[in-house]
């Protein structure tokens, strides 16, 4: 076990945030994640986190995975003050952080995201591991899934993938799979490119449009320039920022806004 003492963190809004699908509540206090082909569990009581691993793992994996390593609060004391929608969103999501998922992951993820809803994406993910991730066991001898790797996916027909409730969205992950292993797509270099150029990079995948290339750079890549627009981005866009978003104001961060924004949206009439 290892503990800290943290600020502007809140392990709930984050699991529930839409960014990762494989993060999941235990208690009312601990949620489990497994990510990078490790398993943590996290539990939190007020500004006091504890999680399932050793030192040595936090500071090599989950410390930066969980964002712990940006600064909120200079990010959200940025904000001005005249902005009133997003000071509401910021004080409604406080404690969010962008997580920096793992990129195979994050990319399978969000294709599989593409006219979907989060219950479904979940599940379908999970049966993805069950199937053809590797099969470990955590410190309390029970079986996580490790998220499959490209290989994974080459010799599998498009009859077996949609069996994991995917549709359409197979010949995605097959195409991009193949793309991978054949180093078509350097998907090692892709961390070393500028957000505009992974973003056009990811754009040649097949399957993968704006929306989705703007969430892999958020999410795995953590370009916090990134600023992918759903449904619920769009509304907001359309009833708070009619001349467009500020994003000249919020350069280098505007991502972690959107975050706000979209948790603000998401969960604000549900529990406001």
């Amino acid at each position: 076990m290892y503990q800290i003492t943290v600020e502007n963190f809140d392990i709930r809004k984050i699991c529930y945030s839409g960014q990762c699908f494989r993060m999941k509540e235990i208690s009312e206090t601990s949620y489990e994640v497994v990510a990078y082909g490790h398993y943590l569990r996290i539990s939190q009581q007020d500004n006091e986190l504890t999680f399932s691993c050793t030192e040595g793992e936090f500071h090599s994996i989950w410390n930066e995975y969980l964002g712990l390593n940006v600064d909120y609060d200079t990010i959200t004391g940025l904000v001005n003050e005249d902005d009133r929608y997003m000071k509401s969103a910021m004080s409604f999501g406080w404690g969010i952080r962008i997580l920096k998922q793992e990129l195979w992951e994050t990319i399978v993820s969000f294709l599989i995201s593409q006219q979907n809803n989060i219950p479904r994406i979940k599940k379908s993910i999970q049966m993805l591991c069950e199937r053809y991730g590797d099969e470990k066991l955590n410190e309390n001898g029970d079986v996580y899934y490790t998220f499959p790797k490209p290989e994974a996916f080459l010799n599998l027909k498009d009859s077996e993938l949609k069996e994991c409730n995917l549709g359409y969205r197979t010949k995605y992950i097959l195409r991009t799979a193949k793309a991978v292993v054949d180093g078509s797509f350097d998907l090692e270099g892709l961390p070393n490119l500028s957000y505009e150029d992974a973003k056009k990079e990811l754009m040649k995948l097949y399957g993968v449009g704006i929306k989705v290339s703007e969430c892999i750079c958020l999410y795995a890549l953590h370009h916090f320039d990134a600023f992918p627009i759903d449904t619920h981005i769009q509304k907001v866009l359309e009833l708070n920022y009619p001349g467009g978003f500020p994003f000249d104001k919020y350069r280098g961060y505007s991502g972690a806004l959107q975050q706000y924004a979209f948790y603000y949206d998401l969960n604000e009439a549900k529990i406001g």
